[in-house]
């Protein structure tokens, strides 16, 4: 069932409402994520944020994303357009929010002239792997990352 939706672009008047969607998805300190999203909004054609409101002005959901000119995995082109986070309310979900905030994504993307969509997800997050196939993405890789601690002075 679908509900009807705004979708708009993030402003900083929407910074309290912002944060409580962003703290949802990534739990973190208030004033860590304040200035990150504060970054993102002085630099509004490399980075995106919508909000996905209902009729009454309830906010449902949340897209982030940014425009990556270095190489990202997947992909044959530059720059990409990449989703850096997606989150929608638990009691809106698989209403069309979604699909409605990535379509956001996607015509910022075309505008700064990219020609694919990326995201990521932990090999783990077998729920954001089937919301990405529903949004019509294709898997088109798994990576695992490592990293060594160095001590100081060796070498």
């Amino acid at each position: 069932m679908a509900v009807s939706l705004t979708i708009r672009a993030c402003t900083r008047e929407d910074l309290p409402r912002w944060l409580v969607l962003r703290q949802a998805l990534w739990p973190a300190e208030a004033d860590e994520h304040l200035g990150e999203m504060s970054s993102f909004l002085d630099e509004p054609e490399r980075f995106a944020q919508f909000l996905a409101l209902d009729v009454d002005g309830k906010v449902l959901g949340l897209v982030e994303a940014a425009l990556r000119h270095d190489y990202v995995n997947g992909t044959d082109s530059s720059p990409v357009a990449f989703l850096e986070g997606l989150y929608v309310a638990p009691d809106a979900r698989r209403q069309g929010v979604a699909v409605g905030l990535v379509a956001a994504v996607e015509d910022w993307a075309r505008e700064r002239g990219c020609h694919e969509l990326a995201s990521d997800a932990a090999l783990g997050n077998v729920t954001s792997h089937a919301t990405h196939c529903a949004l019509g993405f294709e898997e088109t890789e798994r990576v695992v990352y490592f990293r060594k601690h160095l001590a100081k002075g060796a070498g």
